[in-house]
């Protein structure tokens, strides 16, 4: 996903639980799949962010110059103004864009059928 241009909320938003649960039945479950997929935007998010303030890191091991360059503050800025990973996790799951299955539930079925 292009978290760059999803339409998640910058803020907090109050959901409707019932909303949720649809497709899970089960909120817990619901929870835990949007709390796996935030972990997995966050380190994509961190990884990005890395890559493109390490063409600004500088190697010197002069601790004495402290070397701050307008545009590492400006993708600074841009990361921290994007919307939560949690809340871009919230999104994708209400707009089902997040694949998710139970392996233990596809056993049990495949078990039923023989």
């Amino acid at each position: 996903m292009d978290y760059k241009k999803s339409k998640a909320p910058v803020n907090t938003v109050t959901r409707n639980i019932m909303d949720l649960c649809n497709d899970t039945q089960n909120i817990y479950e619901s929870v835990a799949i949007i709390a796996k997929r935030a972990n997995q935007i966050s380190m994509q998010i961190k990884e990005d962010l890395s890559k493109k303030l390490a063409e600004f890191a500088s190697y010197n091991d002069s601790l004495e110059e402290v070397f701050e360059n307008r545009e590492q503050i400006e993708i600074s800025r841009y990361y921290e103004k994007l919307p939560k990973p949690s809340l871009l996790a919230t999104q994708e799951f209400i707009e089902d864009s997040v694949y998710w299955r139970d392996p233990a539930k596809d056993q049990q079925e495949q078990q039923e059928q023989f």
